[in-house]
């Protein structure tokens, strides 16, 4: 149903289940004390894992997300030629909603890869596979409301791709106290009227072209 991998110019995209990636190597950077662990969770809806056996059943709801095809979520690496190639940079995938005919996208990344425009990277990525491949009708993104960082990301890859700020979700996400959001979306019509010049490929499980 989904690609195995996903490469860009820079990146390379693997599922996030147990079969594609080591839990103690998840664990590592998710881990409570891991470096810069704070930073990168203040505006995250998880908290650091306390143990491996949290980081296996991470990926474990990973695999089964796919499976039931509510989900799609995928480590991230560096490629060749890249400063920490092969490492794990961090997690980016879509929530899909087939009742509402739409994707949301979602990332994170390790504070050693922030800067590097790699999110906007792996978000054209992922539209791509949700418009051109399976056929969705709008693609969605929310940033936490005072995560400006993530907001000037999400605004520029937002821009190439024809989409449109629609405004602030008030007490979107659930905490003491409510957390509002701001809510981007690109419709599929947009996306092939901007066409975004790109470059991805998708392969299947045996590294043939996919689909």
């Amino acid at each position: 149903m989904f690609p195995a991998t996903i490469e860009t110019e820079r990146l390379r995209l693997e599922p996030r289940t147990p079969e594609y990636v080591d839990p103690f190597e998840v664990y590592e950077h998710c881990k409570q004390g891991a470096p810069h662990i704070d930073e990168i969770t203040e505006y995250l809806p998880w908290d650091p894992h306390a143990t491996p056996n949290e980081t296996a059943e991470f990926l474990e709801r990973g695999a089964e997300a796919r499976e039931e095809r509510e989900g799609i979520d995928y480590v991230i690496r560096p490629r060749e030629g890249e400063a920490g190639a092969g490492e794990i940079a961090g997690f980016g995938g879509l929530t899909l909603d087939w009742d509402t005919d739409s994707a949301e996208l979602g990332t994170w990344l390790r504070k050693p890869f922030w800067g590097r425009g790699y999110s906007g990277e792996r978000a054209l990525a992922l539209a791509e596979l949700a418009f051109e491949h399976l056929d969705f009708e709008v693609v969605t993104v929310t940033h936490d409301a005072d995560n400006e960082q993530s907001g000037r990301a999400i605004e520029k890859y937002v821009d190439r791709m024809g989409g449109r700020r629609e405004g602030t979700l008030r007490n979107y996400h659930a905490g003491d106290p409510p957390v509002d959001a701001v809510r981007y979306s690109v419709t599929q019509s947009e996306y092939r009227d901007a066409s975004p010049e790109f470059e991805v490929a998708f392969y299947g499980d045996e590294g043939e072209a996919w689909p």
